[in-house]
């Protein structure tokens, strides 16, 4: 019976050592992928500007701009406007940051449902409109209504996640590379969905993008106007995690599993891309960008169902 119980007590101690071990794993996984995703998409973010300036025949600032401007503003005085509303101000920079560090445990951490990332997307435009109408400025006001109207335009964009489901089966990320591997990138047989999520990242590009209506500068800076110092910074460490997704996510979903150095590769070939559009494109005001958003959305829709059922 002693030496029973000892077997036992001995199993015990072995199987809380594994899943300590799991957890300290699990918590060194994430913490090494949210800090890549703020490294890569901060550099992105910097080549991105880089290629509009070139484009634009001037030398542009360095690529580690957006990094340099993020540590800066943690070291700058942090200053509250009298008019903006008491604790949600604060908080909202906060929750900003937290639901992007939840994506990236969802997606390149867990590989979770797609669902979850979309949802993710729409919780993302609530905490915009909030971010503009807490402040108390007009120019946050303004892009809280822009913000409302950018989500009913984003809205048919997200048809992406319906399509992916009735070609694949699943809104499983590790499915939907399965799928991938057996059957080829999605990218060669759903074009049309590929376009209508390029779409979307270029209207969350955060650097004079046509589309994104809610940081255009006729705002100066949208819901970001009135939040200084270290409430800046926490919205731009989410702003480098938020690009950094929206690249992963396309290059998993649509080219499948990759490599870290392909991901990379891709991730800097859409980013150019990008910077290229928005560079030549000239900043659309709201009415003309929600009709553009919601022409692609309408051809990618339709032009994907037919290709699935008919080809």
């Amino acid at each position: 019976m002693v030496i029973e119980f000892r077997i036992k007590k001995c199993r015990h101690i072995i199987t809380l050592n594994l899943i300590g071990e799991k957890k300290m794993n699990l918590m060194a996984d994430i913490l090494l992928n949210v800090t890549v995703a703020f490294l890569v998409g901060s550099i992105l973010f910097g080549l991105q500007r880089k290629v509009m300036a070139r484009i634009q025949m001037r030398p542009g600032p360095p690529i580690i701009q957006h990094m340099l401007h993020t540590l800066k503003f943690f070291i700058k005085e942090t200053v509250f406007p009298r008019t903006a509303a008491m604790p949600f101000y604060v908080a909202i920079t906060v929750i900003l940051c937290a639901i992007w560090v939840a994506a990236v445990i969802i997606g390149p951490v867990t590989h979770g449902p797609l669902l979850l990332l979309f949802a993710i997307f729409a919780i993302h435009k609530i905490v915009e409109h909030n971010a503009g109408s807490s402040s108390g400025s007009p120019y946050g006001k303004l892009s809280c209504v822009r913000a409302v109207f950018s989500a009913a335009a984003e809205l048919p964009l997200f048809a992406v996640l319906i399509i992916v489901f009735i070609q694949t089966g699943t809104m499983d990320l590790n499915g939907i590379i399965a799928y991938q591997a057996e059957h080829g990138a999605l990218l060669f047989t759903l074009p049309l969905t590929a376009m209508m999520f390029i779409a979307l990242i270029i209207s969350k590009s955060y650097y004079y993008s046509p589309l994104n209506i809610t940081l255009a500068r006729d705002i100066v800076s949208g819901f970001e106007t009135e939040h200084f110092g270290t409430l800046r910074g926490f919205i731009m460490i989410s702003e480098a995690i938020t690009w950094y997704m929206l690249l992963w996510i396309f290059l998993t979903v649509f080219l499948g599993a990759l490599t870290p150095i392909e991901y990379l590769i891709g991730m800097v070939i859409l980013t150019a891309i990008v910077g290229l559009i928005n560079a030549v494109t000239p900043i659309l005001n709201p009415n003309h960008s929600i009709m553009t958003e919601v022409t692609l959305a309408f051809i990618g829709i339709v032009g994907s169902l037919l290709m699935i059922f008919f080809l």
